[in-house]
C-alpha cells in the first residue's frame, strides 16, 4: 500500500501506466472482452468492476489533448445510437475525473477490437455488464 494511491492500482498496473507514453492507449475491458488473446500485454484486476478501476486510473493517467477521440468505448451491436449504463458511468467519470476531461466515443465492436490489439497493455476486470469495456490514450504531464 502506499499513500495517495487508490489500493486498485497494483504493482503491475502502475508500471504498466508509468512506462506508457503520450499517445499510448490502455484498455480498460471487462469480463467477457477477448483479453487474452488481444492484449499484447495483460494485466488482471478481475476483483474490480469498470467505474471503479476507471476512476483510480484516472487519479494518475493524464489524458490526451492533443488528438480526437483520447477515450473510446464500444458501441452497442445493432443499435449505435444507444447508451448502456455502463457508458453512462464512463461519460460521468470521464467528465468528473479526467485530466482534462474527456468526451466518450464509440465506435463498432471489430474496429473496437483492432484498436485494442494495438494498446499498450489491456486490463482485464470483472466488470459483469456488456459492453464495458473503454480505451484511454494517455496525454503528457506539463512541467
Amino acid at each position: 500500500m502506499l499513500i495517495g494511491l487508490d489500493p486498485l492500482l497494483g504493482p503491475d498496473l502502475l508500471q504498466a501506466l508509468r512506462a506508457m507514453g503520450h499517445g499510448d492507449t490502455i484498455v480498460l475491458a471487462d469480463a467477457n472482452f477477448p483479453a487474452e488473446s488481444v492484449a499484447r500485454r495483460l494485466i488482471r484486476a478481475d476483483g474490480s468492476d469498470l467505474p471503479s478501476l476507471l476512476a483510480a486510473v484516472l487519479s494518475v493517467l493524464p489524458i490526451d489533448q492533443m488528438e480526437p477521440e483520447p477515450a473510446v468505448g464500444m458501441e452497442v451491436v445493432g443499435d449505435a445510437a444507444r447508451r448502456e449504463p455502463v457508458h453512462l458511468d464512463m461519460e460521468r467519470l470521464l467528465l468528473r475525473h479526467a485530466q482534462p476531461a474527456a468526451q466518450l466515443t464509440l465506435i463498432e465492436r471489430h474496429a473496437f477490437y483492432e484498436r485494442a490489439r494495438a494498446a499498450f497493455a489491456v486490463v482485464a476486470t470483472g466488470e459483469r455488464r456488456f459492453y464495458g469495456n473503454l480505451i484511454l490514450r494517455k496525454g503528457v504531464v506539463a512541467p
